[in-house]
């Protein structure tokens, strides 16, 4: 047992995404981890699908010797392999989030020998959970900085509380990781976004979606908003569903995003003036990274070869705890420099420098 990292998972936020984190760095270093406390911040503790499923997959990925893994279980302990690239599916036949499933097993899988074709099945646009169109137009361009990249093709959503989305996401492997310097704002080179409605709800809520957010970021941009409203077709959506993903592209190269998610009674202005408030405010103060990405990329910076940097907001709970992952698996240290009096700061960390030992 001495041999074994254990890993408090009650710790800061005290949810899933340190056994998400914890899962990843694992399988990455080849080194075994028991997890304790799974989610005790949460109101139902223990694994819930998204978790099991996500950990069910690593485990397949690295042929891993698992304990623990079944529902509500409050402890694991997980011994992994090598990563095998090659094709897998993961079917949560519910709506558990595949973007939390696919936020664990892209770090990893960028690490194998070739390219991996997930088929992932279950939620895309789910509360408590990035939608899987920020992963796309907001996660991945940030993380094409730093060398890392995948192809997404949405085949059907899934909404709560039925799930049933479908996608399949292409992940080519990396030699290593690049370092990444984003502390440069520049001008806002372009604003777009898709506000949409499916099932029975009507086309008005995306209009509604749409008018709102226009109103809101004309306030701070010098270029028109270039929003789409639509309905989905029968095809890519059966469910009753809505939402609005928001994206802003400044000419150094910042990718931000906000978004909103509808629930059973839809105010389309009120979501579309959520997710445009909160981009404005990205764009106000001239930060190049969100508050939902910033967590994301500390993996990928504690892995990198050479100094990563990025300005962005006040650390989230969900930053903190990924960077005391990422320093108690890794040995990188995270440093942070507030630059104004709002609590927006630079976030640097010297990556390990971590070299694919299969290419």
């Amino acid at each position: 047992m001495a041999d074994i990292l254990q890993i408090d998972g009650s710790y800061l936020e005290g949810g899933g995404q340190i056994l998400r984190n914890a899962l990843s760095l694992s399988c990455i270093l080849c080194r075994p981890i028991r997890v304790f406390n799974i989610r005790a911040n949460r109101p139902n503790p223990g694994l819930s699908n998204q978790h099991l499923f996500g950990l069910n997959l690593l485990q397949n990925i690295t042929g891993a010797r698992v304990h623990g893994n079944h529902m509500k279980s409050t402890e694991v302990e997980f011994h992994p392999g090598d990563i095998k690239s090659g094709r897998y599916t993961v079917d949560t036949r519910t709506a558990a989030s595949v973007a939390l499933v696919l936020q664990a097993a892209l770090p990893v899988l960028i690490f194998g020998r070739n390219t991996t074709e997930l088929e992932l099945i279950g939620g895309t646009n789910v509360g408590m959970a990035p939608q899987v169109d920020t992963m796309t137009e907001v996660l991945r361009p940030n993380l094409e900085l730093f060398g890392v990249s995948f192809d997404f093709d949405l085949i059907q959503r899934g909404y709560y509380p039925r799930g049933g989305g479908r996608c399949k996401v292409i992940v080519p492997c990396v030699r290593n990781i690049k370092a990444v310097t984003l502390t440069q704002f520049g001008t806002i080179s372009e604003v777009c976004g898709w506000c949409f409605v499916a099932g029975k709800l009507p086309m008005r809520i995306a209009e509604d979606m749409k008018n709102a957010a226009e109103k809101e970021l004309k306030t701070v941009c010098h270029i028109q908003p270039q929003f789409d409203a639509y309905k989905e077709s029968l095809e890519i959506a059966r469910d009753n569903g809505s939402g609005v993903i928001l994206k802003a592209v400044t000419t150094e190269g910042c990718t931000l995003g906000s978004s909103a998610l509808g629930e059973r009674q839809v105010d389309g202005y009120a979501l579309g003036k959520t997710a445009s408030k909160e981009l404005a405010s990205y764009l106000k103060d001239s930060v190049c990274v969100d508050s939902h990405v910033q967590d994301q990329l500390v993996i990928f910076m504690a892995l990198a070869h050479g100094t990563s940097k990025i300005l962005t907001t006040a650390l989230t709970q969900h930053t903190r705890t990924a960077i005391h992952v990422a320093e108690l698996m890794t040995g990188a240290k995270f440093n942070t420099e507030e630059v104004d009096k709002i609590g927006n700061v630079i976030l640097s960390c010297e990556g390990i420098g971590y070299q694919n030992k299969q290419i």
